[in-house]
């Protein structure tokens, strides 16, 4: 296999392990790219934090979430892909020769595909972290499933927060929607849709102080912001809607960025630089599903394929 020495110049440099990075990998790899991807500290994004996984097609009986990393893993390396275990510190992408850097030294490339993905905004409590994928979670198209009948709280005000309401609503007996303020910041329409089903009711002015339960949940400890008194409520999920943070700090000033900090993407794959191609949830908003991702890193792989084959580089030496 090619190793990297001090001065090359690779064909194609992926930042990012999870469902996109690690397709376009696949991609990029069969097409003889030999591409060098970036996994960071920890691989395999969001899906790392996943417990089971039955949406994710091709397992007809679900899949923990990291063993399903460790699959797309094992199938980029079985291709080729050379595979670091380092994070991004810094890019350079102003010119035709795209420049990193890491802690371990600086690399070049003709071409790159970021896939840094987006974290959920969590609230930060400890009880929540012990019981992410217990009962706790950010994505309903994912998990609720596994809560039919049973009662679930959200939490958040925004159109993501209601969005994940109703959804819940097919599947709960009931859906408690937690906010910390008196009123809504989602769209009237959506506020609109969420008022009228009747499985969800509101509790207002009310932040939530822990979860609790031991190996699942079994309700919250909440906090009255008015009046500061403390009360427990009974639930069996407790789903974190606040919102999602883009990983595009290194990329300011290099990408066209928007105003919450995602790349901007006319189609899902290109960027404001001709030889940088984006893939998944780190410049969709809407979707945020690993095969969505999945399917994204491989168009980006296959536009830069397409990319590569017009500046007619020599071929690689493996």
């Amino acid at each position: 296999m090619r190793t990297h020495t001090s001065g090359d110049i690779d064909k194609l440099i992926i930042i990012g392990s999870g469902p996109a990075g690690l397709t376009a990998a696949v991609y990029a790899a069969r097409a003889n790219l030999a591409p060098l991807l970036f996994a960071g500290g920890l691989y395999g994004g969001q899906l790392m934090l996943t417990t089971e996984v039955e949406n994710y097609p091709g397992f007809i009986d679900g899949i923990l979430g990291p063993e399903l990393m460790e699959k797309f893993l094992a199938q980029a390396a079985r291709f080729g892909t050379r595979i670091v275990n380092v994070d991004v510190t810094k890019v350079d992408f102003g010119g035709d020769v795209l420049r990193l850097w890491t802690d371990e030294g600086e690399y070049a490339a003709h071409a790159a595909i970021v896939a840094t993905g987006a974290s959920a905004i969590w609230l930060g409590l400890a009880s929540e972290t012990r019981l992410r994928g217990r009962g706790v979670s950010t994505c309903a198209t994912c998990d609720g499933a596994f809560f039919k009948d049973k009662d679930i709280v959200v939490v958040g005000g925004g159109d993501t927060a209601m969005e994940e309401a109703l959804f819940l609503t097919r599947f709960g007996k009931s859906v408690t929607v937690i906010h910390r303020r008196d009123a809504l910041r989602a769209s009237k329409i959506m506020q609109q849709r969420a008022f009228e089903n009747p499985k969800i009711s509101f509790i207002w002015d009310t932040a939530i102080e822990e979860v609790l339960g031991e190996r699942a949940v079994r309700g919250v400890r909440l906090l009255d912001r008015k009046t500061g008194l403390s009360s427990e409520r009974s639930c069996d999920a407790v789903f974190v809607a606040i919102g999602h943070r883009p990983n595009t700090d290194i990329f300011r000033g290099e990408l066209a960025l928007d105003d919450r900090g995602y790349v901007i993407s006319p189609d899902g794959v290109r960027t404001s630089r001709p030889n940088v191609f984006v893939a998944g949830d780190v410049q969709d908003t809407r979707y945020r599903q690993a095969v969505t991702a999945a399917g994204l890193g491989c168009r980006a792989a296959m536009d830069a394929e397409r990319f590569l084959e017009g500046l007619e580089l020599p071929a690689l030496v493996t």
